[in-house]
């Protein structure tokens, strides 16, 4: 039986099949549903988890060379909701969230929070 890092079997499922350069998607709980992506929801309730738990728990053990998120994110929230995802993965790349959905079908996988940020959803690139 596991006692510490990641517990949920589905996501330690979709980690040990992320290699070299693949993405993972971790989105929020409006984010839409794509069929053909392996999706791990992991809502709880209104706001548990977020994304930002999620980033910090994957962080002993995944390392991320790239970050993406969409450009709408800057615009919606708070300086310092930014430095804390700054503060978890490499510097991220911004761009229009019509662009950053078009990386999204690419992607190994998806875990859904529930998070309610607004545009608080990242692609992670594996180094």
């Amino acid at each position: 039986m596991l006692k510490s890092g990641i517990l949920n079997p589905q996501i330690n499922s979709l980690l040990s099949r992320v290699r070299h350069t693949n993405t993972l998607v971790i989105a929020d709980r409006g984010f839409p549903f794509w069929p053909q992506i392996e999706t791990v929801d992991i809502s709880l309730t209104d706001g548990i988890p977020t994304v930002l738990q999620v980033l910090e728990a994957l962080q002993p053990n995944f390392i991320a060379g790239h970050a993406w998120m969409a450009d709408e994110f800057r615009a919606h929230n708070p300086p310092a909701v930014l430095g804390q995802y700054q503060a978890l993965v490499p510097p991220i790349a911004f761009e229009p969230h019509t662009a950053f959905k078009l990386r999204v079908p690419a992607a190994i996988g998806l875990i859904r929070t529930a998070d309610t940020t607004p545009y608080g959803n990242i692609i992670l690139e594996s180094a």
